[in-house]
């Protein structure tokens, strides 16, 4: 479980640009370090590069595997209606 370490403002420049607060890259974003913007539709984190990489190492080594099994017109079909149920189930959610 992650711990909070701090809440601080920021002011979001005319470029799109932020600056992490000095207190709070120091722990987390030394200089130098690489980061990985995640952006959801109602926020966005930043990530350490690394953090994320060792997240999604399975998911990466297993894509090739996977898409040999589930990439198929076959596959496709079957899984079709759920996409319809998944976009009602939404839009009832907004109601």
């Amino acid at each position: 479980m992650c711990t909070i370490i701090g809440f601080k403002e920021v002011t979001v420049s005319g470029k799109g640009q932020i600056v992490i607060p000095k207190e709070l890259r120091r722990t987390t974003f030394p200089e130098g370090s690489q980061a990985v913007l995640v952006a959801y539709t109602d926020h966005m984190e930043i990530r350490p590069l690394p953090y994320v990489l060792e997240k999604m190492e399975c998911a990466l080594i297993s894509e090739n595997a996977f898409a040999q099994e589930w990439d198929t017109p076959e596959e496709d079909k079957a899984w079709e209606n759920l996409l319809e149920h998944a976009a009602e189930y939404q839009h009832k959610k907004k109601d």
